[in-house]
């Protein structure tokens, strides 16, 4: 029942800020596809790797409704917001004076990833994600960097530096 009525509930307000997000930002269709060929593989890799977390024992979910252990509505949130939205992000500020921004986002974001699993599951307990190892931590921020990062290779792999130069 919890993800059905996070599919109900959160899935729509999330296409309706990754739509917001395409509408100002204006990319070119090849940005567009790679930003989300991107998001694709953060949401795959996650996937995968909380699979064998469940299967380690690392980590596991406790909601209901879970499809081989796996909370598979939870997944458009990396691949749309954490992914798709913020390639679009470094794309729009790699040239010009908000350089920076593309580069906080770049460092930010997984380390934000990290953090807000750590203190949802090992602080505040307010999740539905459980640590079953005290190195769960680790193996999560390792998780965020590797899929973030394969991500944004996958997105720079897709759309040249040039693209970068000139957003449409």
């Amino acid at each position: 029942m919890d993800m059905q009525l996070y599919a109900l509930h959160v899935i729509p307000f999330i296409l309706l800020v990754y739509f917001a997000f395409l509408l100002f930002l204006h990319p070119s269709r090849a940005v567009l596809l790679a930003s989300l060929l991107g998001g694709l593989i953060v949401g795959v890799i996650n996937a995968l790797v909380d699979l064998l977390a469940y299967y380690a024992s690392w980590w596991h979910y406790t909601a209901t409704g879970l499809i081989l252990h796996l909370p598979l509505p939870f997944y458009l949130t990396p691949i749309l917001v954490y992914g798709a939205i913020v390639y679009l992000l470094i794309w729009r500020f790699w040239n010009g004076r908000f350089r920076w921004f593309a580069l906080l986002l770049l460092i930010a974001v997984p380390l934000f990833a990290a953090l807000r699993d750590f203190y949802g599951a090992a602080i505040a307990r307010s999740t539905y994600l459980t640590w079953d190892t005290p190195l769960a931590w680790l193996l999560d921020l390792v998780m965020w960097l590797v899929m973030f990062y394969a991500g944004f290779l996958a997105f720079r792999w897709v759309v040249p530096l040039t693209h970068l130069d000139t957003p449409s």
